[in-house]
C-alpha cells in the first residue's frame, strides 16, 4: 500500500515537489492550508505531512510554529529543497508586457531583486501553484505568476524568465510530520531534537535555562521566541539542538532547562539531512 502524503497547496507547489523527494511513489494530499495537512495526519487519512518551516533567503515561514507544539504531532524528519523560481505567463504575453506577478509572500520576497529590476509589482496570494492556475484562468497579458517549473507544465504556463530568485543557493526547509514520534536509535550520527519551552518569569531566566546546553557542549542550530495570548510578559521560544535524548550531556541539559522552564515539550528527535553535509 502507498504511503499518503499531506502538503499546503496545489500540484506543483514547492511542497509538492518536496512531498515527491521526500517520498518517491508516494500518493500526494493537497491541502488548503498547514492546519488541515496536519489534522489528516491526525485522523488517520494520511501517514505524513511535509510543512515548510524556513527559507535560506526569506526567513521563517510565517504561523508554521505556532502550529507545531499544538499539532499534537511529532517531528520525524527533514527535507531541504533547491527551490528555483520562475516567472510563468499565459501563452502570447512577453516579458515586457508584465506589469504584475502573482506567487505566495515567500516567493515574491526570494525574488525582489528580480521584481525590483524589472518593475513589476508583487501581488501576494496563498500559493505558488495556486497563483498559476489563476493565470491559466483569467488569460492576463500583464500579469504573471512565479513558481516551479513543475506549476508551469501542468498549467500550460510559458516561461518568461528561469531561476529568478536572488540567491543562487535558494533552499527552503521542510519538517515531516506524523502521529507518532519514535525515538531513533542513537547509533552516533548527528540529530537534531526539536523542543518548546516556556520560561520562568524571572531575572536571566533565559541564560539560565539554555545554559546547559553551552555548559554540556550541545550547539544550538535554531531559537526563536513567540509572545503567547498577546501578552508581552509571556514569550514561548522554539529551539533545535544538534543530540540525541539518550546522551547523558542532552539529559544534564535537558534538567537544567526545565529547572527554569514552566514547560518543556519535545516535539521530536531525527536525522539530519545530508544537505546540512554540503
Amino acid at each position: 500500500m502507498k504511503l499518503k502524503i499531506a502538503y499546503q497547496g496545489v500540484a506543483g507547489a514547492y511542497s509538492h515537489i518536496s512531498s515527491q523527494e521526500a517520498f518517491p511513489g508516494a500518493e500526494y494530499v493537497a491541502c488548503d492550508s498547514f492546519e488541515t495537512a496536519m489534522d489528516l495526519v491526525n485522523k488517520n487519512v494520511v501517514d505524513y505531512a511535509v510543512i515548510p518551516v524556513e527559507n535560506s533567503n526569506a526567513g521563517r515561514v510565517a504561523d508554521v510554529h505556532f502550529l507545531l507544539p499544538n499539532s499534537g504531532l511529532a517531528i520525524v524528519g527533514e527535507h531541504f529543497l533547491r527551490v528555483e523560481h520562475q516567472l510563468l505567463a499565459y501563452p502570447g504575453a512577453a516579458l515586457e508586457d508584465i506589469r504584475y506577478a502573482v506567487s505566495h509572500p515567500q516567493a515574491l520576497a526570494q525574488c525582489s531583486d528580480f521584481l525590483k529590476k524589472h518593475n513589476i509589482k508583487a501581488v501576494a496570494r496563498i500559493d505558488t501553484a495556486k497563483s498559476c492556475e489563476s493565470i491559466k484562468e483569467d488569460k492576463p497579458k500583464d500579469k504573471a505568476a512565479i513558481a516551479s517549473k513543475l506549476a508551469g507544465e501542468i498549467y500550460g504556463l510559458n516561461i518568461l524568465a528561469s531561476n529568478i530568485e536572488n540567491a543562487s543557493n535558494n533552499t527552503t526547509r521542510f519538517l515531516i510530520m506524523s502521529r507518532k514520534g519514535v525515538l531513533p536509535e542513537d547509533d552516533g550520527s548527528c540529530f537534531i531534537t526539536s523542543l518548546v519551552f516556556k520560561v520562568r518569569n524571572i531575572p536571566a531566566a533565559l541564560y539560565k535555562a539554555l545554559g546547559g546546553f553551552a555548559t554540556n557542549g550541545i550547539n544550538m542550530t535554531k531559537i526563536e521566541s513567540y509572545l503567547l495570548d498577546g501578552k508581552f510578559v509571556s514569550a514561548q521560544f522554539y529551539v533545535e539542538v544538534e543530540s540525541h535524548p539518550a546522551r547523558k550531556s542532552y539529559k544534564n541539559a535537558i534538567e537544567e532547562l526545565k529547572f527554569f522552564s514552566e514547560e518543556v515539550h519535545i516535539l521530536g528527535t531525527y536525522k539530519t539531512d545530508k544537505f546540512r553535509k554540503n
